[in-house]
Order: structure tokens, then sequence, then C-alpha cells
């Protein structure tokens, strides 16, 4: 028996390390037996080895901080949606680095961030996408349309084609995984 670490995986850069006994041999086995055939499968879905071998990295520290390897009956399917939840995120994350960097461009060279600034400024808008992705779809566009556009209920009732009541809730909805999100970055 090995201490691994149990990573938040939710906050990659500010991942809270906690060592516990686990097991390294179904881990072990699972990297062996496939380890080449998810790179390959990650290859083929980004179009780059380094980036395929980055993800694949990062697969098996999941894998690890799940603390489920040993009970892990079909490691190509449980390996696959663990990488398929990454690669979206990766492509997310690609999207909201662009906008920001076209947004950026139209900005005066005089008030451009520096890379350090740029780099806070991204992570904030990872976490932001992140936080808007936990609320349900139609509550997630009410909240939106409030609080980005500046939306009425009523008008907000009328662009969703639901009742001033159900935007009430779709808001409430949202603004209850705010309140956690904030809850929980306070306790840390």
């Amino acid at each position: 028996m090995r201490m691994v670490p149990n990573i938040n995986l939710c906050r990659p850069c500010m991942a809270a390390f906690s060592f516990s006994p686990v097991s390294s041999a179904p881990v072990d086995r699972i990297y062996r037996e496939h380890h080449g055939w998810l790179h390959q499968w990650l290859r083929r879905r980004l179009g780059a080895a380094h980036e395929a071998e980055d993800l694949a990295h990062d697969v098996f520290v999941r894998l690890i901080a799940s603390g489920q390897a040993a009970s892990v009956r079909e490691p190509r399917a449980f390996l696959t949606t663990l990488a398929q939840g990454m690669v979206a995120n990766l492509w997310r994350r690609r999207a909201i680095e662009n906008a920001y960097l076209q947004a950026l461009a139209a900005q005066p060279q005089e008030l451009a961030p520096s890379p350090e600034q740029r780099a806070l400024i991204l992570q904030a808008l990872c976490e932001v996408d992140a936080l808007l992705a936990r609320i349900p779809a139609k509550a997630r566009r009410a909240f939106l349309l409030a609080q980005l556009d500046g939306c009425s209920q009523a008008e907000n009732a009328a662009e969703l084609g639901v009742s001033d009541r159900m935007v009430r809730k779709y808001l409430a909805q949202a603004m209850l995984v705010c309140a956690l999100a904030k809850a929980a970055v306070s306790a840390q």
C-alpha cells in the first residue's frame, strides 16, 4: 500500500492535497493495459500528440483521485467517460480564451493587461464558465438575460416563453448555485 494524493480537481490551480492509503495495483493494471489505447483515442480527437499525452495523464490523475480504480469493471468505458468530459472542458476553455483574446484585440494597446493579468482573467473566466455550466439550461438563460442583458422579469419571461413565476424560480435556482459556490470558496 502506498500513499497517493487525493486531489480536488474542481479547482486545478488551487488543488488541495490530502493523502490517503490507496492500493496502486488496480491503477497500475489499468494504466499498463489501456494507456496506449487512451492516448491514441485522444490523439484522434485532438490532433496533437502532446495534448493527447497531457490529457491522458490528467485522466489517470482523475482516476486515482476518484478512488474507484479497484471497482472499475469496464476500464475503457470509464476512461472514455473521463476523457470526453476533459476534452469538452479543453474545447470550452479554448473558446473562452479565443473570445477573450478577440475582445482584448479590440482594446487600445495601452489598456492591455500584462501576461500575468491575462492568465488570471482567463482563469477567472473559466471558473465562471464552470459555475454557469452547473446551472440548469433554462435557469442559466434566465440568469444571463437578467444579469448581462438587464432584462426585467417580464422581458425575461417573454424571451423564454414562460411565466413571470417560472422566471423567478429559474433565477432562484441560479442564485442558489452562485451562493453555494461563493460559500465553498469562502470556506477554503
